[in-house]
């Protein structure tokens, strides 16, 4: 299910219930995750069998609506495939007994033209959701955070050291320096996005986006063992490379060093911040060991709920918490804070649920990794569960498909049937739906439209890309 570092509470004042959870279980926070869909029949009213609460006209700021599911980025051009996959219409929504993502035979939202969505980009700037406003600002954070991950990363000892700086693209397996590809660095991004939309200085926060993007890194390299993911950023993971020992080790010494940089902070929110992102990593693995469990069980014994909380403590968590230390440095009080972590964790989902897309449907040229991975090692993923729970004879289907071992030819038929029980527009539609959602969470602590604009235009680049 994509990366080991999901994120999700969802309420300005969500915290974890005082009670704590049993061993093993993901904590239960105050407000519930959205309900699995029903499977919804033809001439059911407006809101029946919804997946989760739509999007009110009250909930749209920033002059933005919710995007429609087509909007997203698309390059491949896979959502023009869904014809010539579908030639008989079987992933309509109005399908009998299928999903509806559009809400139960809701109208479709319309989509607001550029000059209707108002002015969310910064004074002077590109609209938020012109994709090169979120590249410059996710450049910037690289150039801004390599410097301290670099410092870090030196710090660690020579076999852990060499294991983690090939993990960044930053050497080949000898130890030859590459410019590889260290990843998008959306976590910083939000951590100084987030100081700067409540009107704090971006530089005070670098070690704190530092600190993030550890973390984020301990998880990638933890999680390909689990996964045991061959491929990662276009080459060979590091646990294929120096083995599983050496990869765990690097990953535990990765956390390691963020809790240090925080510790070593003088900035006045350090410990606060130190504490936050310790209670973010635990959530991230009460999210981790549920999605490993859930692998064992039966198609038909997990349940969407259970995917969908599983999908928020995994991804969610650290985007959430990315930026609530944005607004920790930025001074912000407790509200704004809760505001801005409910905003990450939402467009954390959203992130998660068209990473699921994107590991079905994707292309391996720019996701560097093989087309239908998630398929062929039989991932619970969000498509697939809202899927299986589609009450269609589609579902029955990959049902059975999933009860079985992969084998070689079947890739395709699993995609498609996927698509027909409607997993992939559900998917498309829910991560439209909780954009809407981070939106409204965001503008409680920054209703300035100008000031939102850079963690606008990050919560749209995570939704609208193709890899």
């Amino acid at each position: 299910m994509g990366e080991f570092m999901t994120e999700t509470k969802q309420g300005p004042a969500e915290t974890l219930d005082s009670g704590g959870a049993p061993s093993g279980e993901i904590p239960k926070r105050r407000r519930p995750v959205a309900a699995a869909p029903a499977p919804i029949e033809a001439g059911e009213p407006p809101g029946e069998g919804e997946a989760a609460r739509p999007v009110e006209s009250s909930d749209v700021v920033y002059g933005v609506g919710a995007p429609e599911p087509d909007e997203f980025l698309d390059p491949a051009g896979a959502l023009d495939r869904r014809a010539a996959l579908d030639p008989k219409g079987g992933g309509d929504r109005d399908r009998k007994g299928g999903l509806d993502p559009e809400g139960a035979g809701e109208p479709a939202r319309a989509v607001p033209s550029a000059a209707d969505r108002g002015p969310v980009g910064r004074p002077g700037g590109a609209s938020a959701f012109d994709g090169q406003e979120a590249a410059g600002i996710l450049e910037q954070a690289r150039v801004s955070v390599d410097p301290e991950l670099r410092r870090a990363v030196g710090s660690l000892p020579g076999s852990m050291r060499r294991v983690a700086r090939y993990h960044f693209g930053w050497e080949d397996a000898d130890g030859t320096p590459v410019a590889g590809k260290a990843g998008k660095a959306i976590r910083p991004a939000l951590v100084l996005a987030a100081v700067a939309a409540l009107g704090g200085r971006e530089s005070v926060a670098v070690r704190a986006a530092a600190a993030v993007e550890l973390v984020h890194n301990f998880t990638l390299l933890h999680d390909d063992v689990m996964d045991r993911d061959a491929t990662r950023r276009h080459r060979a993971t590091a646990w294929t490379v120096f083995g599983i020992p050496d990869a765990i080790l690097a990953g535990d010494a990765l956390q390691a060093l963020a809790q240090r940089l925080l510790a070593e902070d003088p900035h006045p929110a350090s410990a606060a911040a130190s504490a936050r992102l310790a209670s973010c990593v635990v959530e991230l693995c009460a999210g981790q060991h549920t999605d490993t469990e859930m692998e064992g069980r039966r198609p038909e014994d997990v349940t969407l709920d259970e995917v969908l909380a599983m999908a928020e403590a995994k991804t969610g968590a650290l985007l959430g918490c990315a930026c609530a230390l944005g607004a920790l440095y930025a001074g912000a009080d407790d509200k704004d804070v809760e505001a801005l972590d409910a905003f990450g964790r939402e467009a954390g989902l959203a992130f998660q649920l068209i990473d699921d897309v994107i590991g079905i449907w994707g292309d391996p040229s720019r996701t560097g990794k093989p087309a239908g991975a998630d398929l062929m090692v039989r991932k619970k993923s969000l498509p697939v569960v809202a899927a299986l729970a589609s009450g269609t004879p589609e579902a029955v289907e990959l049902a059975e498909l999933y009860g079985l071992p992969y084998e070689e030819g079947d890739l395709e038929r699993t995609a498609l049937v996927v698509e027909r029980a409607g997993g992939r527009d559900w998917a498309q539609s829910q991560a439209a739906d909780r954009m809407a959602r981070a939106t409204h969470e965001l503008s409680r602590a920054v209703p300035e439209p100008a000031s939102a604009g850079g963690l606008l235009a990050l919560a749209e680049f995570v939704t609208r890309r193709s890899s």
